[in-house]
């Protein structure tokens, strides 16, 4: 039986050899030598199989043996990715390269104008969801030595200290970590060593994976069409698949493949040439199928074979074990280990450049604010700062291990991180695509994923009573029933991942649109946006310097404390050689602090290389592609400002005409209810007195010649009344309708004034001085001079009955006003309220309480008249008293002279 000594001396064996081979890859990487290997595409396409950790070495056989083939999910998402690499991954390569971006962080904080909040947002969720992913790498080496030492020990692998050896397990793949991954500050941060580990690693664990398939199949089942009869036997072929389980976990395999901190590191900052992803998108695939060649026939025998409650998450370790078989036992815990030790080591990596750039770099950049070439070894503290990182993570990684027992399915544990980075998806995409996107939008939407996924997803895994207590999950948060973290919003029935995902990423997305769509980029976002979405077209520029107030000597004593000493000044000796310079320090020019830039951006990340950068330039200059770029957008959001601004005012204007005619059709509705009691009133009078006089004069018996004569003249005088008021009907609305016959005549002014003032002073009782300048009311009429009469008459009338002078006066003014003549009748009274005018000339319209003895219909007969005369009648508001103005036109007027 194999020792536990044995096993570890044989891992320390293999990690020595991969030390060795990541130190000779590191470097000829540094001499520039076995390019050949070192920036190969098989190279690069093996790096990308860190995707394949110890959850799909172990737990893709626990998966299968519990669930089915939804297993084939978590290959199916990367491979539907990798296929699709010309719309996304050659888009992300390319910014990668052109903007030096060192981490999803990094990108993400470039493209939202390399804003250090959202840097900084975004690495606190990497460390955070990454956390439970290093720990089921713990928990699966743990697991796994647990099973040697028990078999050793002839025990039961549940009474083995996991706990402590989790703790060296920790420890060593922290020493390691620190060893292969900080030795030096990489520019660019590109890591050969690790990359070829990383490389051996996969191979290591595909062929422990296939070495294992082969001896299940040919060495326990008897063959192909053996085993095949074992599966089509199993439960596994019955078992029913969770269409909405395989559609969640497909997208999220494919989100995690993209926005996972080591797939970005080996994927898009290590990338040497961008088509190396074109044989990789057939490459890893096939990787893929050969990982998961013999999944179904290991979960079938191991159920078969090993006795009832065996672990599934380890029947390739078990089934060799159970048959004695230690040697290939060996190596299948070398291709897990190899699974654990390359995705802690890579991931680590990533996330502590992404601590160093983002988290440490900002304050010691701020408690240095008085200059960054005096602030002190710049380079030694971003690798300290990377070391402690780098046990600060495994370290909770180790954390979670312990506080969540180290009990869970190893499936389980790694969908909470493929959850967690999932939130990056929608900024990360959106950005690349989408140039309307905002800061504030990406902002707004990882917070509220990021504060759903812990609550919904990480907090539960816990279980009930560790975190979150047994009544949250009962009755919610607070007792809010709508705040229960397995059954949000009242929503119940769904799996627990399906809801924790369709809730975090449906108001994540929601929140990034919305809130990108209701605030506006600032320039630097603007630029940005524009080179990460028209990356191929912008490529080749970016925009650059103005160094008129840099020195030199200051760029080149901050580059060497990043850079290092030599490659500082290597870089500004190449530079000053380019620009036809004899010594060793380069003029400036933004060409070469963009140069620089990008440099610094490979060790530091790109927002605080250009924080740097600008401490001592003291800003940039853009170029005048881009300014024009920005020109063009400007303008056409000034002119959908302003477009918006004038339907703005129109839909103001219409808003403000209908509530004018609504209120006039209020007004117009009152009068209409008041004429018509009003008309009724008008009309039941007369009546009433002409059928009761009549009676009268029927039933009384010897009535006097006088009664009767009185009587009568009673009855004469209510039926002219009520024949008027018919007559006015009548006449509107042969008027309205346009019926009227105009009967034209000739006749001067002067004769047609006197006519009509005489018929309204016969009619009236009231005296009426009238004011008139005769030598100007000399002029012909060719009109319907009874029709115009009856204007004058009307309001000769009116001013009569209704100016509240004690001495009334009427004034009546004839102008010639160039092509139309006037008529003005003033009088000496109140005039009319302004809150009656409008409804002057309408129909029924009454002015208060004065008018008790008319139906309101004469001013909508004179304008009716006016407008069949080709004339106007108008109130004169700015006149003392009540004052209409009746126009004619000239051609009526002079026709006949």
């Amino acid at each position: 039986m194999t020792s536990v000594n044995i096993l570890i001396a044989v891992c320390l064996a293999y990690v020595s050899i991969l030390f060795l081979v990541a130190f000779i890859a590191e470097r000829a990487g540094t001499q520039g030598r076995g390019d050949w290997l070192l920036r190969s595409p098989l190279v690069y396409t093996l790096s990308l199989s860190i995707y394949c950790t110890a959850w799909t070495f172990y737990g893709a056989v626990g998966n299968a043996a519990r669930s089915g083939l939804e297993y084939v999910t978590i290959y199916l998402g990367p491979s539907l990715v990798i296929l699709g690499w010309w719309w996304i991954l050659r888009r992300l390569v390319r910014i990668g390269r052109s903007h030096k971006v060192t981490s999803i962080a990094d990108l993400i904080s470039s493209r939202f104008g390399k804003s250090n909040t959202l840097a900084i947002v975004v690495t606190i969720m990497a460390v955070i969801t990454v956390t439970p992913y290093i720990a089921l790498q713990l928990q699966s080496v743990t697991l796994s030595l647990s099973f040697f030492a028990a078999a050793e020990q002839g025990v039961d692998v549940s009474t083995i200290d996991a706990e402590a050896a989790a703790f060296w397990i920790a420890v060593g793949l922290a020493v390691f970590t620190v060893l292969f991954g900080t030795r030096n500050l990489n520019v660019n941060e590109r890591h050969h060593g690790v990359v070829i580990a990383v490389a051996v690693e996969a191979v290591v664990k595909l062929l422990a994976l296939l070495a294992v398939g082969f001896f299940v199949v040919w060495g326990l089942a008897g063959g192909i069409s053996e085993t095949l009869a074992r599966i089509d036997a199993s439960d596994l072929g019955r078992w029913q698949t969770d269409s909405s389980r395989w559609a969640t976990l497909t997208f999220l395999s494919a989100a995690a493949f993209l926005c996972l901190p080591r797939m970005f590191q080996v994927m898009i900052v290590e990338n040497d040439d961008e088509r190396h992803l074109q044989i990789a998108s057939w490459a890893f695939p096939l990787y893929l199928m050969l990982m998961s060649l013999f999944v179904v026939p290991i979960a079938v025998i191991g159920l078969d074979v090993l006795p009832e409650g065996s672990n599934p998450d380890l029947f390739v370790l078990s089934l060799p074990l159970s048959e004695g078989r230690e040697g290939l036992a060996m190596l299948s815990f070398l291709g897990g280990f190899s699974s654990a030790t390359s995705m802690v080591i890579v991931a680590t990596l990533a996330l502590s450049t992404m601590v160093s750039n983002h988290l440490v770099m900002p304050v010691f950049l701020y408690r240095h604010r008085d200059g960054a070439s005096q602030s002190g070894d710049v380079r030694e503290t971003v690798i300290l700062a990377r070391r402690l990182s780098i046990m600060g993570i495994i370290s909770l990684g180790y954390v979670y291990y312990k506080m969540s027992g180290g009990s869970g399915a190893l499936t389980a544990i790694g969908l909470i991180s493929f959850a967690g980075v999932a939130q990056f998806l929608p900024a990360m995409i959106g950005g690349i695509l989408w140039r309307g996107a905002t800061r504030y939008g990406a902002l707004s939407g990882l917070i509220i994923g990021f504060v759903l996924w812990v609550f919904t997803m990480l907090l539960p895994s816990f279980g009930p009573g560790a975190v979150l207590s047994a009544e949250t999950f009962e009755t919610g948060l607070l007792g809010l029933g709508l705040l229960r973290p397995q059954a949000l919003f009242g929503i119940e029935g769904l799996d627990p991942m399906v809801h924790a995902v369709f809730w975090s990423l449906l108001l994540n997305v929601s929140a990034f649109v919305a809130v990108s769509l209701f605030t506006f980029p600032n320039p630097m976002e603007r630029l940005q946006g524009a080179q990460f979405v028209n990356v191929f077209e912008h490529s080749g520029q970016a925009r650059g310097w103005n160094a008129s107030v840099a020195e030199s000597e200051d760029l080149m004593i901050m580059a060497q404390r990043i850079l290092g000493a030599q490659e500082a000044r290597h870089l500004f000796a190449s530079q000053a050689r380019a620009q036809g310079l004899t010594g060793s320090l380069p003029e400036p020019t933004p060409d070469f602090l963009q140069r620089l830039e990008r440099e610094l951006a490979g060790s530091v990340g790109a927002a605080t290389a250009h924080a740097m950068i600008s401490q001592i330039v003291g800003g940039t200059s853009v170029s005048v592609h881009d300014l024009m770029a920005v020109a063009d957008e400007s303008a056409q959001m000034l002119e959908y400002s302003s477009k918006l601004e004038a339907q703005s005012r129109e839909l103001s204007q219409t808003a403000a005409q209908l509530r004018e005619a609504n209120t006039k059709l209020v007004q117009l509705s009152a009068q209409k209810d008041e004429f018509l009691s009003q008309i009724s009133h008008e009309l039941r009078t007369p009546m009433t007195s002409i059928r009761s006089f009549s009676e009268i004069l029927r039933d009384t018996k010897g009535m006097g010649p006088i009664e009767k004569a009185k009587y009568a003249n009673i009855i004469h005088v209510e039926a002219i009344r009520l024949t008027r008021l018919l007559n006015d009907l009548l006449d509107l609305s042969v008027l309205e309708n346009g019926q009227v016959t105009l009967n034209k005549q000739t006749g001067t002014l002067s004769e047609l004034l006197d006519r009509a003032l005489a018929t309204a002073q016969a009619s009236s009782s009231r005296d009426l001085k009238i004011n008139r300048r005769h030598v100007n009311e000399t002029i012909m009429l060719d009109t319907d001079l009874d029709r115009l009469s009856q204007v004058f008459i009307n309001l000769i009338t009116n001013a009569q009955k209704y100016c509240a002078a004690p001495h009334p006066e009427l004034t009546i003014e004839v102008n010639d006003l160039g092509g139309v003549i006037s008529i003005d009748f003033l009088d000496n009274g109140l005039g009319i309220p302004k809150d009656a005018r409008e409804l002057l000339f309408e129909k029924f319209s009454r002015i208060g309480a004065q008018d008790s003895n008319g139906a309101g219909l004469g001013l909508a007969i004179c304008r009716e008249i006016m407008s069949r005369l080709g004339g106007d009648i108008t109130y004169l508001a700015q006149a003392k008293g009540t004052a209409f103005r009746v126009v004619l036109p000239q051609s009526k007027a002079l026709a006949a002279q």
